[in-house]
């Protein structure tokens, strides 16, 4: 090469690099470059850069349910709101969008519309950011508005709860973040306001106020949402011109002007909606607020408490009222729900059923503590109108595929009824105990504090307390509360409570018509120590079926026995220590399936000894053992009548704490059952005077509820017995309070 050439060759890249150059972009657009498309070959277009300009994209969390870092995405392109598919999406896609909306980086992304279906343009498809843009503008796609997708797949991410440091949000002052989380109903001037409100005009939250709904294309559909996420299982229409000759003379912004719910979504946000436009008059041409009227369920109409529900669905295990771990009836036997699957639609379709609105939640991993027996349904797929979770197609369980770990349970919508608004607590050291005060109004109306007497107050009356002031089960009522200062008041205005337990206000138990306490004195004030867990313990019916037998046993062997006080009355007029006594064995397996520990009420210092067993029994009463005639008169009667709690076994990953040996720690750990085998002493019954013939044998745990419990419904268990003067049979032995039927002998 001649020694200009490099010169000539010099220039002439100079020249192609200054031509070239002017065309490209600059530096500042310049991005990581993104991984290659995983889609087949043939089913879209290669990404193509979206090239919009980065400053000017506006993004938001849209949808429900959802908190501030979560969320729907939505970019506002071109003067409108659009959403984003979820083809090809990936969490760098997220940590994009995370740091435009100003959080430090993504948690995950969500695909298939989990926030609810958006509205208008899908403005992105095939979205493949590297990871470090700083816009999802930047990142390659189909182009704008160029998607093969539905608002089935709109795609939502999940940002870390961490901002940015110094981070300014420039679209806030531009675009106001479009989304409802309150609605309620206001009731017009003519109607009654009394709640639970179940008809009115549609309000959503907006800034500091309240604004309506334009009612333009409002349907039926949406009318269930509403009434669902308010609580109420049921809609019905209203009379639209009673409505309109009303608000026709009101000032109405409407800050939703479109709502097209399929009736499934469990909130209103959920559902596609229009809103006002900034600095928009927020009108409805020739429209009107929405209203819409709601069918409240039993247990929130006058006299519900009364009506009972037939339903093959009950809640079990839930600290509030609507909550609670699923359990469906089949063959007569109650069963678990596995979690496999479980979503919002198929938990709506269970508290509609039950009587409340819409699912809150459809939780998951035994959140409300494991059941017990067979597991009925798994894989249940509802599509949310169904009468009942039998309706909906499931697939059957069996014990390789689903444990009690994996039970679904559910939180439900119920109305807002302001009771907590007529009973407070005081005095206590945190604001789950204390001094119980009601609010009670005198025949001239005027409203004033006073004290409940704690003459008749037991854990029962304390359940409902806790449950009305939402904090709860009731670790213990107490009958005085002196240690206790609490506000000036010193009136007693209740006494005489009794309550079932079910009841959701004192202002439902029984109670005297007239204050009648002995002990007046305002120390002698109920109280109650809440909680957010409880024990619940429940018997292995199929155990105490399978082990049942009769031994005649030497009285020379029962000195122990007799001393424990374990044998019926006649065994002292007994010729000791010749003859025997027959007696009715079996064994007892007491599972706790409840969220907390069950523990003796008794302190360890009044525990007693019992040298026959070699151990302390921390409970005098906690299980009764009877047989019963056809009319429920005992024939003989169990006299177990001290305890030794402790885990004799637990479920795999549960560790045991408690154990009877050496003066140690006594109780039941959630997920330990403790065991009484059929030839442990006392446990028996002795049926020496018992006649043969048909009969019920019950058993009943912690039977004085001195300990709380989250149910005391399943403390019981009854079995149909047949003794024939020689052998006894078990069968139909069940938990609950149902009856067993006696057959009638022909003579």
């Amino acid at each position: 090469m001649p020694p200009s050439a490099p010169l000539a060759l010099g220039l002439l890249l100079g020249l192609w690099l200054q031509c070239c150059w002017s065309q490209t972009p600059p530096p500042s657009s310049t991005r990581a470059p993104p991984p290659s498309s995983t889609r087949a070959p043939g089913t879209a277009p290669p990404p193509s850069s979206t090239r919009a300009p980065a400053q000017r994209l506006k993004v938001r969390l849209a949808g429900y349910p959802r908190k501030h870092n979560e969320g729907r995405v939505e970019l506002f392109h071109q003067g409108e709101w659009g959403t984003v598919c979820d083809d090809d999406f990936s969490i760098s896609n997220a940590h994009v969008l995370c740091r435009q909306l100003g959080f430090v980086e993504a948690t995950g992304w969500t695909h298939s519309a989990k926030y609810g279906k958006g509205l208008g343009r899908i403005w992105l498809d095939n979205v493949q950011c590297g990871g470090g843009e700083k816009s999802i503008a930047l990142c390659k796609s189909r182009g704008w508005g160029n998607s093969d997708c539905t608002h089935d797949e709109d795609a939502g991410v999940v940002c870390k709860d961490e901002r940015i440091p110094g981070f300014v949000d420039s679209n806030r002052l531009l675009v106001e973040t479009l989304q409802v989380e309150e609605v309620r109903l206001r009731p017009v001037a003519a109607t009654k306001r009394k709640l639970p409100v179940t008809e009115g005009v549609v309000e959503v939250k907006h800034r500091d106020g309240w604004a309506q709904v334009c009612d333009l294309g409002w349907s039926i559909k949406n009318t269930r949402v509403v009434c669902g996420m308010l609580g109420f299982p049921h809609e019905r229409r209203v009379n639209k011109n009673f409505y309109r000759l009303y608000l026709e003379r009101q000032k109405n912004f409407f800050y939703v002007h479109s709502v097209a719910c399929s009736g499934t979504e469990v909130h209103l946000a959920a559902c596609p909606l229009e809103f006002s436009r900034p600095n928009s008059t927020g009108a409805c041409p020739g429209g009107a607020p929405a209203a819409v009227s709601c069918v409240p369920g039993p247990l929130f109409t006058p006299g519900g408490l009364k009506k009972k529900l037939k339903t093959g669905v009950r809640l079990k295990g839930g600290a509030r009222l609507g909550e609670g771990r699923v359990e469906v009836l089949r063959g007569g036997e109650w069963g678990t729900v596995c979690d496999d699957r479980w979503n919002l639609q198929a938990a709506s379709v269970v508290c509609r059923e039950l009587g409340f609105g819409s699912a809150k939640e459809a939780l998951t991993g035994a959140r409300m503590g494991q059941g017990m027996g067979p597991i009925y349904l798994s894989e249940v797929r509802c599509l949310g109108t169904e009468r009942s979770i039998w309706n909906c197609p499931f697939r059957n369980v069996s014990s390789e595929d689903c444990q009690h770990l994996e039970d679904a349970a559910v939180r439900c919508n119920v109305p807002y009824m302001g009771l907590e608004n007529t009973i407070r607590i005081t005095g206590g050291r945190t604001r789950y105990e204390g001094r119980l005060e009601v609010l009670s109004t005198d025949p001239n109306g005027t409203q004033t504090w006073g004290l409940i007497c704690g003459e008749t107050w037991t854990t029962m009356e304390a359940m409902v307390a806790c449950r009305q002031l939402g904090l709860g089960y009731a670790n213990q009522g107490l009958k005085e509360t002196w240690y206790w200062d609490s506000s000036n008041v010193t009136d007693m205005v209740l006494s005489g409570v009794r309550c079932s337990g079910t009841e959701m206000s004192l202002s439902q138990c029984q109670h005297h018509p007239t204050v009648s306490c002995q002990k007046a004195a305002a120390k002698f004030a109920a109280g109650v120590i809440c909680s957010e867990t409880a024990s619940d313990l429940v018997l292995n019916a199929s155990l105490v079926q399978q082990t049942v037998y009769i031994e005649d046993r030497p009285l020379h062997m029962l000195y122990c026995a007799a001393e424990e006080d374990c044998l019926s009355k006649s065994a002292a007029k007994a010729n000791w220590p010749y003859g025997h006594r027959r007696l009715l064995r079996f064994s007892s397996q007491i599972h706790n399936i409840g969220r907390a520990d069950f523990k003796p009420k008794a302190g360890r210092h009044s525990w007693v000894w019992h040298a026959c067993h070699g151990h302390y029994h921390s409970m005098d009463i906690f299980t009764h053992y009877d047989l019963l005639n056809a009319n429920g008169t005992k024939v003989a009667e169990g006299h177990k009548a001290s305890f030794c709690l402790e885990d004799t076994d637990c479920h795999e990953g549960v560790s045991k704490r408690y154990e009877c040996a050496n003066f140690g720690d006594q109780g039941i750990t959630v997920g330990c059952w403790d065991l009484y085998r059929h030839d442990i002493d006392c446990q028996w019954i002795d049926i020496t005077d018992v006649k043969p013939g048909n009969y019920i044998m019950q058993i009943v745990i912690n039977p004085n509820q001195e300990v709380a419990e989250s149910d005391f419904t399943n403390n019981a268990m009854k079995c149909n017995c047949k003794y024939d003067g020689h052998r006894v049979w078990f069968h139909n032995c069940h938990i609950g309070t149902e009856p067993c039927s006696i057959p009638v002998d022909p003579d």
